[in-house]
């Protein structure tokens, strides 16, 4: 599971038709360079491989700024869509995963129903509790890490990181509950991505030979 083509996927949808500067500044504005593999390489690769997979669809609409081919804007396709959902969805109930394919997931949220997010996320904590009952069998938080050496070390760290991870995601269900945010068919979402010209204030500064197309 990749967190690049979610993100990806997720920014241009939110655009409508977006080129690859804007999803970079998108990307950079949400954090994303700091929390996932999110670099301007990565970001221009993800369009380049998803257009030709047939989840994005490629425009070209305009010469490069620098001389070079032209501007391409990309649409998503309904194969990216359901790409889009499916990621999604996987990525919101799989406890075994990196942390920036649930951060990704985290952000994308209010794309469901209220009704669907809730479901998913009491699914990530039977499957957390789930793990936590397996690895139980074999060790023993309260015992401590000291009965396997220092390598019980990293079960305790596990442990602790299922646990805090579980009773985040019941604060999350909690709020969600209790009617925090705007999700699908309630009315107008909030949409976080930078309009054209924009300022961008966490805009990492480098440049990419593609920042001008």
């Amino acid at each position: 599971m990749s967190a690049i083509r979610l993100l990806v996927l997720g920014a241009v949808r939110q655009h409508g038709r977006a080129h690859g500067y804007q999803v970079r500044g998108d990307l950079e504005y949400w954090g994303a360079h700091e929390w996932s593999n999110a670099k301007p390489g990565s970001i221009y690769h993800a369009l380049k491989q998803m257009a030709k997979q047939g989840l994005l669809h490629a425009h070209e609409i305009a010469p490069s700024t620098a001389g070079g081919p032209p501007r391409v804007e990309y649409e998503i396709t309904d194969r990216g869509e359901d790409a889009f959902f499916r990621l999604l969805r996987e990525s919101l109930v799989a406890y075994d995963q990196k942390m920036d394919i649930q951060s990704a997931a985290v952000g994308f949220l209010v794309e469901l129903s209220r009704a669907e997010a809730l479901e998913l996320l009491r699914e990530r904590i039977r499957r957390i509790e789930q793990w936590r009952s397996d690895v139980t069998e074999h060790y023993i938080p309260e015992a401590g890490p000291g009965q396997l050496g220092h390598i019980g070390e990293i079960m305790n760290l596990w442990i602790h990181t299922a646990d805090a991870d579980a009773a985040w995601t019941q604060g999350l269900i909690d709020r969600l509950e209790a009617g925090a945010y705007t999700f699908a068919g309630e009315g107008e979402p909030f949409v976080g991505v930078l309009t054209e010209g924009q300022e961008n204030p966490y805009a990492t500064g480098e440049r990419h030979p593609e920042d001008d197309r």
